[in-house]
């Protein structure tokens, strides 16, 4: 198959015209791989979202995971939800000419006119403190958006790259330009560390600075989003001081 001049060296490419999950097939192939790979399916049967909710994904529309094997700590592993989530942002200027249009929500969804474009949800496997494989899984909306009834509660309303721009892309073309993108990103998150990836991802937050409010599985806090930390958190600032969130649902 030919990946195009700009596809990048070491990443293998596998486009699926129907699979389960991409998460899925991700876990099965990662025993034998040589290196990470780009897994692209035309049709999920079973697509999922974070906290197991299903993922509504209509014909046209990017589902897609990167798998690989990490020798890093998992806190470290799971820093490429950042890179993932900038890798995102660039292609999908690529695909617009656009940047003001996109913005990043915390922890890993792309907004586009203030809607839900994307989504990313990682997996890992592993014991003792190491992975056996770690998986990325992107979900686009390139050509239709799920509908309002579709989608949880108090969520953002969903947006396609379609409706909301007018250009119109496939997703093995999407794939070109994300699969470079990503690749650029990990290079640097590799040789530099975190610290210019969290730079880049602040410079497209949404609602920096601005009131938001962060739910746990335990907790309600409402605060002013700050920062994001070297670790990753969320920091907010709230009545009862400030405060770093390791995981939460975000809503504006």
């Amino acid at each position: 198959m030919d990946q195009g001049s700009d596809w990048p060296q070491g990443y293998g490419r596998r486009v699926l015209a129907s699979v389960d999950s991409t998460n899925a097939e991700a876990a099965r192939i990662a025993p034998n791989l040589a290196g990470p790979e780009w897994i692209l399916a035309h049709q999920q049967t079973a697509a999922r979202g974070r906290r197991g909710r299903a993922w509504a994904n209509p014909a046209g529309n990017f589902a897609a995971t990167l798998v690989m094997r990490p020798t890093e700590s998992p806190d470290r592993v799971a820093l490429r939800s950042f890179v993932a989530s900038l890798a995102l942002f660039d292609a999908l200027v690529a695909a617009t000419g656009r940047a003001e249009v996109f913005a990043l929500k915390w922890p890993n969804d792309v907004l586009l006119n203030g809607g839900k474009l994307a989504g990313i949800l990682l997996e890992s496997a592993g014991a003792g403190g190491s992975l056996s494989h770690f998986a990325i899984g992107i979900g686009v909306n390139l050509s239709r958006a799920p509908e309002v009834s579709e989608v949880e509660q108090g969520a953002l309303r969903p947006v396609s790259l379609l409706s909301e721009t007018g250009i119109a892309i496939d997703p093995e073309a999407f794939l070109d330009l994300l699969a470079p993108a990503y690749a650029r990103a990990e290079a640097q998150f590799v040789t530099f560390g975190f610290a210019p990836i969290r730079t880049a991802w602040l410079a497209r937050a949404a609602r920096l600075g601005e009131v938001i409010t962060a739910r746990t599985t335990r907790e309600v806090y409402e605060g002013r989003f700050e920062t994001v930390d070297e670790a990753g958190n969320l920091v907010l600032l709230t009545a009862q001081g400030r405060q770093a969130i390791a995981a939460a649902e975000v809503f504006f």
